[in-house]
């Protein structure tokens, strides 16, 4: 594969992870970026790398033209504008990212990608993203998968309520995957299993969780997977007894019925953190060289600086995951036009990005982490 030559990059929403993957691109590349949003902050007027506009989106013509003059857009905004940006970068040849974790934005962008002479890209972040990137890895290190198990949680690392759960993301994001149908196999079958549902406990190095199944995190695995595994599935990762809280707002309350108004009652009880904590666990078992076998890996990822800014665990891994593989794409290592799936990103090569430090932990099996005396996080 080519090296694609990229001059510039086009980062859309300026929230706290969009700047993060600007910051994060200007901080490894060292390349010219535009970060757009509705109402722009103002920057630091000596950064000459990242550049702050202020742009409507639901004009076509002004999204027209901010994405005819750059190489690259990556989409930080809300899921439900995904679609709309993924058409009018196909239309101009702009290779495309985003982060959207919504299964039907993802459905329509595959079908744009058909007919696209650019990288089409969607679900490029943490979860989905990196975990399917991790999923497709020990999927490939056994001869025969009989059950592959994938958990994620950005957790709040002082949450005192009864949820015990404070936002370090996206509200809207949050409700879109508790509350959406979730992709599954199960006994070799493709299947759609419902959110909350499916109830874990488990430990981590003594300290006790939850995980239940949410939706989206998968991203393309399943389809990928379909035929080659026995059992798939995805869960949020969460501290026990959140769980038992939402299932009494959501289906006690009903309020799955009434998003707008579960959002209200959220965004008004439940307050943000930037004390946070992102772990990453998979879990992959079959059959190597004859015997049964099973392989982990765990990560646990914590805030740190960039670009002179704190930022948390889920800034930092969600605009690593992108970032790394706007890397890959750049480095001739990602097929240079079509719809690309996360998994098709192979892992190693991600980890070994100017970003890939990030998932560090990642790399190393349990077994070999046990053996070298090294502590099970990234």
């Amino acid at each position: 594969m080519t090296k694609l030559q990229i001059d510039n990059v086009l980062v859309l929403g300026a929230g706290k992870v969009g700047s993060t993957v600007a910051d994060m691109i200007a901080e490894y590349h060292r390349l010219p970026v535009t970060l757009a949003d509705m109402k722009p902050s103002r920057g630091v007027e000596s950064d000459t790398l990242v550049r702050r506009i202020a742009l409507d989106v639901e004009s076509t013509k002004d999204l027209g033209t901010a994405l005819s003059a750059h190489s690259v857009v990556i989409n930080c905004l809300p899921f439900y504008l995904a679609q709309r940006v993924a058409t009018e970068a196909a239309t101009r040849g702009v290779h495309y990212f985003d982060l959207t974790e919504d299964v039907a934005a993802t459905k329509a962008i595959r079908e744009i990608s058909k007919d696209a002479t650019s990288v089409l890209m969607p679900q490029s972040g943490l979860a989905p993203g990196v975990i399917g990137m991790l999923g497709g890895y020990l999927a490939s290190r056994f001869d025969e998968l009989y059950d592959l198990r994938l958990r994620v949680g950005a957790l709040t690392r002082n949450a005192t309520n009864s949820l015990r759960y404070n936002f370090t993301w996206s509200i809207d994001g949050v409700i879109n995957e508790y509350c959406n149908p979730c992709d599954a196999i199960v006994n070799g079958q493709l299947v759609s299993v419902q959110p909350m549902e499916g109830h874990e406990t488990f430990t981590l190095d003594a300290e006790a969780f939850e995980a239940f199944n949410t939706s989206g995190g998968l991203g393309t695995l399943c389809e990928t997977l379909k035929g080659k595994v026995r059992n798939l599935d995805y869960k949020t990762i969460r501290y026990p007894g959140h769980r038992a809280a939402m299932d009494f707002l959501l289906h006690d309350l009903r309020l799955i019925e009434r998003r707008d108004l579960l959002r209200q009652v959220l965004e008004h009880a439940v307050p943000h953190s930037r004390e946070d904590v992102v772990i990453l666990f998979a879990s992959a078992s079959g059959l190597r060289d004859g015997r049964f076998e099973q392989e982990t890996r765990v990560g646990r990822v914590f805030g740190a600086a960039l670009r002179g800014k704190d930022r948390t665990a889920i800034e930092l891994t969600t605009a690593a995951g992108v970032v790394g593989v706007f890397e890959l794409l750049q480095q001739g290592k990602l097929p240079a036009r079509g719809f690309v799936g996360q998994e098709q990103a192979p892992l190693e090569q991600f980890l070994a990005t100017q970003v890939g430090h990030y998932y560090k932990g990642l790399g190393v099996s349990s077994a070999a982490r046990a053996a070298t005396g090294e502590p099970a996080h990234a």
